[in-house]
């Protein structure tokens, strides 16, 4: 997708798109930052250092703006890594009803239902690749995907433990049994609607997508409140770890090209067409070489989480699908998602490269029982883009947070406050990223508080 491209469809008050023959159409959704920015207070630099990385502005919401349980919310975009913001947010309160009443909603906003009948709060990053598109669709359509699915199962969530059937009728007098049996709780029908609704959304996205002719995908980290539980869905990079006074806790499980390696190996094992002839879906511990050839060697396929050695033929010297251990392993010959959230139809694109890893359709979900914590008013959950974990460490974050958070108790706005800070310790000023270690990607930031969760107004 080009710079080009993107700013005659999505940018408002663009010049005029060229005249295009019969083809996909463009997909309808502008490109914006999230609404809650409206307004926003930012702190840019000096207007003739545009290039250094400290004079990037940090956006957060006007002061007049409230967002759900007073959370704060920061941002920044690239050093110049690409023209557009790659990464969207969105946050809202969830209203589920008991049946569908067919009332559109506002793209980004969640409205207050008149036949509302179980209540939650709803935060969410999404971090694009390829282009912002399926990021802002994401941002556009995961939230409305949820209230379907919530909708689909609240009479459920509402008992005791869920029945087998909703209906009420009992055709096995022993379906109480099977059910506790199997362990299955409450907890378990929220899980199961953010997996569908993972799943809905990515479709809604590959078509969009599709018809438009684009390619592209995004990463999703989603926070939801319900029942006095917080439930964090993540798909991709993107982190979320709970800070208190003397605990870090991790709250979700990131997808990079290490930790998906046998998934990508495995999909180009049953689909070795999308390698296009140009790569090698084994690993080996660095690139071979021409004197390679002949010599038995260290490998592994995506069937091995072990090593054991080969001797090297002349098709193992091209590029790798994976090179390199942790947040810094690349995908050098890159299968890039075509689809939103999931992984249905892939492209190759250049060598030597980075984008955001394959993502599963099936997030990862973390289950934090709020209301089983002993609160303190330190207590905040933490949820960044990957721009701030590739030069900050759950540690450093939490050192900021604490300390903070102790010199600033009578500041209302605190925790945007505490979001801009975090993201200006990405950017080489306060230390804490270390020498030399400054984010140039876009970051994104949530920071949500726990003490009196409730509490905070929802503003428009």
């Amino acid at each position: 997708m080009s710079a080009g491209w993107f700013r005659r469809r999505f940018l408002p008050g663009g010049p005029l798109p060229e005249p295009q023959p019969a083809g996909p159409r463009s997909s309808p959704v502008p490109y914006h930052r999230p609404r809650f920015l409206r307004g926003s207070g930012s702190s840019p630099g000096a207007p003739d250092a545009s290039r250094r990385p400290d004079s990037r502005p940090v956006r957060s919401p006007g002061r007049g703006r409230t967002l759900p349980w007073n959370a704060g919310y920061a941002e920044i975009i690239n050093a110049e890594k690409s023209e557009f913001n790659e990464d969207q947010a969105a946050c809202g309160k969830l209203c589920i009803r008991r049946c569908e009443f067919g009332i559109e909603e506002d793209q980004e906003w969640l409205t207050v239902c008149p036949e509302e009948f179980l209540t939650g709060h709803y935060w969410a990053l999404f971090d694009g690749h390829g282009g912002p598109a399926a990021a802002i669709l994401a941002a556009n359509t995961l939230h409305s995907c949820l209230r379907r699915q919530l909708e689909a199962v609240v009479e459920g969530m509402m008992a005791s433990q869920p029945p087998m059937h909703l209906s009420g009728r009992c055709v096995c007098s022993s379906d109480p049994q099977f059910v506790e049996e199997k362990g299955i709780r409450t907890e378990d029908l929220v899980i199961g609607a953010l997996e569908s609704a993972f799943q809905e959304c990515d479709d809604v996205i590959g078509r969009e997508l599709e018809a438009s002719g684009q390619v592209g995908g995004c990463t999703a980290l989603v926070a939801v409140s319900l029942q006095g539980k917080l439930y964090v869905a993540n798909a991709g990079d993107s982190r979320a770890i709970l800070v208190r006074r003397d605990e870090i806790r991790v709250l979700s499980s990131e997808f990079t090209p290490e930790t998906e390696r046998q998934r990508i190996q495995q999909l180009a094992f049953i689909c070795p067409e999308l390698l296009a002839g140009e790569f090698t879906r084994l690993q080996f511990p660095r690139r071979l070489k021409g004197d390679d050839v002949g010599q038995k060697v260290l490998f592994r396929d995506h069937h091995m989480n072990g090593w054991s050695y080969k001797q090297v033929e002349k098709s193992d010297l091209k590029y790798p699908l994976i090179h390199g251990q942790g947040r810094q392993a690349r995908l050098l010959g890159t299968l890039a998602v075509s689809r939103g959230l999931g992984d249905h139809q892939l492209t190759v694109l250049d060598t030597n490269i980075q984008l955001k890893p394959f993502l599963l359709c099936i997030p990862q979900v973390t289950v934090l029982d709020v209301d089983q914590l002993a609160r303190q008013e330190e207590d905040v959950v933490v949820m960044a883009t990957d721009g701030l974990w590739d030069v900050l460490s759950n540690e450093q974050v939490a050192q900021l947070v604490r300390s903070f958070l102790t010199g600033n108790r009578e500041d209302p706005h605190r925790f945007s406050e505490l979001a801009k800070m975090l993201i200006h310790s990405t950017q080489g000023k306060d230390g804490a990223a270390g020498e030399g270690q400054v984010s140039y990607d876009d970051v994104s930031v949530f920071v949500i508080p726990l003490h009196n969760q409730g509490q905070g107004s929802y503003g428009h």
